[in-house]
């Protein structure tokens, strides 16, 4: 499984807006998010419209794709593009993906494995 982190840019004067959009998302697009593979999809939303989402999947490169050939997210997209400040593309496709540094499941994990293999 992987966890990927991303981040966006809204539009300051448009977050209100945003936040409307997403208050629900259109059910077939949220069909298609899990038919890409993404679960545990999560859009946080900070100060100035700074966004942070968070999603895993077995295969990102397949969701990515997935998504990439879809009609719905096309439209779902091309409707919520105008929304982003500095974004060249698509926002699904575009999006500055962020790397990750630290997981506490996967440490605590690799603090019990040590503690096994130390006695």
């Amino acid at each position: 499984m992987t966890r990927v982190g991303f981040q966006l840019q809204v539009d300051p004067a448009l977050v209100d807006e945003y936040v409307a959009r997403h208050s629900p998302v259109w059910p077939e697009m949220l069909a298609e998010i899990e038919a890409s593979g993404r679960r545990n999809y999560t859009i946080f939303l900070g100060e100035g419209g700074r966004l942070f989402g968070y999603y895993e999947t077995d295969d990102d490169a397949a969701a990515q794709a997935y998504l990439a050939a879809s009609p719905v997210a096309a439209r779902w997209e091309a409707d919520m593009a105008r929304f982003f400040v500095g974004l060249e593309g698509r926002p699904d496709q575009a999006a500055t993906p962020l790397t990750e540094i630290f997981h506490l499941h996967d440490q605590l994990a690799s603090a019990a494995d040590h503690e096994s293999d130390a006695s």
